[in-house]
């Protein structure tokens, strides 16, 4: 069986010194595929160079995240877009996706920082545009307006990650084509559980959001990919699936959504 994360923060500091041994517990359990997400410039880089370092088994996706928008310059945004439209042919085969981008209210009060969080989001979906990339999107607390803003753009390829509310929205977003991903709290959330049990199988992917830290079964535990084979294996349980015919389509998701070949 073969295993995905399609949304780890690999660039973040918290891995720095443990890189190798989360790589080798991801390959260990069947982990095949991690798409590193980024936060600012400085990570959208080293989520590059993490892609070069081992191609083929980690990719690339670099942005702007809404939580950043409170220490972003006008300066640093506009190195970020030149950054992402500059890169060269052969960088352009390691980056998948925009990510991680969106809208987040809770972290931006002032109203003047809330419009520059807009700005950021559009001019990130303006370049996914541009350059026919997938988006992968932070969407807590605004996946309605979000979803609202995605329809004056042309892109076919969006996946909302930790998809948490409203539930109601899901069809409308599967509707269109869009993809959902969900993680350790599968085990524990009853609002992810019923996320998933209306969400196709087909539209379906799986992620950890480390280094982020979970309960349950995941309390006091350093996240890592390794999560993943157990994650997929709670949500076979709620589809009624064999866990093998559950990671095979969700693995046949990721190759469709980011337009990846692997070995």
């Amino acid at each position: 069986m073969r295993f995905v994360d399609v949304h780890i923060h690999l660039s973040d500091q918290e891995y720095s010194s443990i890189l190798d041994k989360v790589i080798e517990d991801a390959k260990k359990s069947n982990v095949v595929a991690l798409v590193s997400n980024s936060m600012d410039l400085e990570t959208s880089k080293r989520s590059l160079q993490l892609a070069k370092d081992y191609p083929g088994f980690v990719f690339a996706a670099v942005g702007i995240h809404p939580w950043n928008v409170q220490t972003i310059t006008e300066e640093e945004l506009e190195l970020t877009i030149g950054f992402i439209k500059r890169l060269d042919a052969e960088s352009k085969r390691y980056v998948i996706a925009i990510g991680e981008i969106g809208l987040d209210s809770m972290y931006v009060m002032e109203e003047e920082k809330q419009r520059f969080q807009r700005r950021v989001f559009n001019e990130m979906l303006h370049l996914a545009e541009e350059l026919s990339l997938p988006v992968i999107i932070h969407s807590r607390g605004t996946a309605s307006e979000i979803s609202e803003i995605l329809t004056s753009y042309n892109l076919r390829r969006v996946l909302f990650h930790w998809f948490s509310t409203p539930r109601e929205l899901i069809p409308e977003l599967i509707g269109r084509g869009y993809y959902i991903s969900e993680g350790p709290p599968v085990l524990y959330s009853k609002r992810i559980r019923e996320n998933v049990k209306v969400t196709p199988i087909e539209n379906l992917l799986t992620e950890t959001d480390g280094p982020v830290r979970f309960w349950g079964p995941f309390k006091d535990k350093t996240t890592t990919p390794a999560f993943i084979p157990i994650v997929v294996e709670e949500i076979a349980k709620l589809k009624g699936m064999k866990l093998a015919e559950a990671a095979m389509q969700i693995y046949k998701n990721f190759l469709d959504f980011f337009d990846v070949k692997l070995a």
